[in-house]
């Protein structure tokens, strides 16, 4: 008979974007006793002011204060994902060169958590799926238990955020986009969505999706998370 971790699984890897990855990703995460769920892809020999593209259900506060007070260039998970794909499991000792941040994270409820990368070598990107909780550390054994099923999907989805990239480098010929585009592109590259952005910039939720689909059509990709990357790699934003 076919387990609840075999069936939903499998419906990841039958999704065909991250849009329907996600909401996959954090059922499976639910079941297995966790509050929250993160995607980060990155690009760490891009040199761009926007380099990342998170995906999370994280306490809106996190963000708020993750994205404000810059803790990326601080935050020891990014790093050592960055540079293995071993996991990392989240701990005070480890986050002691930057204890404002891990302060940050108990208040926030993201107690115990662990994270894992894949590093995908055609494209260059490097994902990281991190699972978070309120309540009861992350043993060995829950570790050993559960990096199989982890790990597959940081590889699905970093698969799935490559074939939204371009095969050929914009840079020679990149488009034109307005400033109001722009704006739009750079808070979509920070997680906003269409609603949040429209009280930033006080325009209509649907003159927002308006922009979107203007810059997923002059960078000629998919959808608004291709966007993004091609934009992060060819140093638009």
């Amino acid at each position: 008979m076919e387990t609840w971790k075999e069936s939903q699984l499998k419906q990841l890897t039958f999704a065909k974007g991250i849009d329907t990855a996600y909401p996959i990703l954090l059922r499976f995460a639910e079941n297995l006793g966790f509050n929250f769920c993160a995607v980060t892809v990155a690009m760490p020999q891009q040199v761009t002011s926007i380099n990342t593209l998170q995906i999370n259900n994280y306490p809106e506060e996190w963000n708020r204060q993750y994205e404000q007070r810059k803790f990326s260039s601080i935050d020891p998970i990014t790093a050592h994902c960055n540079q293995s794909m071993m996991p990392i499991v989240w701990n005070e000792t480890l986050y002691e060169k930057a204890p404002h941040v891990w302060q940050a994270l108990q208040e926030q409820g993201l107690q115990h958590g662990w994270s894992q990368s894949f590093h995908h070598k055609e494209s260059g990107l490097c994902s990281i799926l991190s699972l978070a909780r309120k309540h009861c550390p992350i043993s060995p054994l829950e570790l050993y238990e559960h990096f199989g099923y982890i790990f597959y999907a940081a590889s699905h989805l970093s698969e799935l955020f490559a074939r939204t990239l371009p095969k050929q480098s914009m840079k020679p010929d990149q488009p034109h986009l307005s400033p109001r585009e722009l704006e739009v592109l750079q808070l979509s590259a920070g997680g906003k969505t269409a609603y949040e952005i429209s009280k930033i910039l006080s325009l209509s939720e649907r003159t927002v999706n308006y922009h979107v689909q203007n810059v997923i059509e002059k960078l000629n990709v998919c959808n608004k998370i291709s966007a993004v990357i091609a934009a992060a790699r060819a140093g638009i934003i």
